[in-house]
């Protein structure tokens, strides 16, 4: 029988401990990812470079993963607040709804505008009107139900199974939009799917692969809303 000497067998080891140990720190890598990346974005730890202008010749640009953008909440019509006056529970109001002029009214304060403000600054200016009534009143304003100015809202039109209009949500993204509208119909054209968006003065037209996006898990398509924007999914011919 063949003699393999001490040191071959012990360099041997060595090296398919290495390769072994090469394969998996490859395998633990892959799987720390988030997947393929997406057109335009740079590899997991690197940093990212300047996008260029995504503006195609039609007017429309491709769908780009946004930066998260933390906004405070700004009060709509229709939406529900709470209002609790410190020391003073026979000021407080559990359940008030804004009306669709965008006004508010409560005890010792008959009219006040909450429409386009946030809960912090309502509160303020209540504590204002409230001082020549109680002494260094401290009001807390909650929102309890939903709806946001109608300039902030997402709406979606077209072949959606239940076209709406949605109250914005910090960090909301297109598949929270499509779960929230139930998807898709059979007669959509969901790769033909566009999001109007406005930019300052100007019109933004975003193509949107709404199938691949379902149907196919592309994350890609899966983009950062914007408060008042439009998604419009289109009818398919065939």
């Amino acid at each position: 029988m063949l003699q393999i000497p001490r040191h071959v067998l012990t360099a041997l080891t060595v090296s398919v401990l290495l390769t072994l140990a090469g394969c998996e720190g490859g395998l633990m890598s892959n799987q720390a990812g988030a997947g393929p990346a997406c057109q335009g974005e740079p590899p997991a730890g690197t940093d990212a470079a300047p996008a260029p202008d995504a503006t195609a010749g039609d007017g429309t640009v491709a769908p780009t993963l946004a930066p998260h953008v933390t906004a405070s909440y700004v009060i709509g019509a229709g939406d529900n607040l709470s209002i609790s006056v410190y020391r003073a529970a026979e000021l407080s109001v559990p359940g008030i709804p804004v009306r669709p002029d965008g006004r508010i009214s409560m005890p010792l304060i008959p009219d006040i505008v909450a429409a386009g403000k946030t809960p912090s600054q309502l509160g303020k200016e209540l504590e204002e009107r409230l001082k020549e009534y109680v002494q260094d009143p401290i009001v807390t304003v909650m929102v309890t139900g939903f709806i946001g100015p109608f300039d902030r809202q997402v709406k979606v039109i077209g072949e959606a199974t239940e076209p709406s209009a949605i109250p914005y949500r910090d960090g909301m993204t297109v598949l929270d939009v499509m779960i929230a509208t139930k998807g898709l119909t059979k007669f959509a054209s969901g790769n033909s799917a566009v999001i109007v968006r406005r930019v300052g003065n100007k019109q933004q037209t975003i193509k949107l692969r709404l199938s691949d996006l379902i149907k196919n898990g592309d994350i890609c398509q899966n983009v950062e809303m914007k408060a008042g924007d439009t998604i419009i999914i289109p009818q398919s011919w065939f």
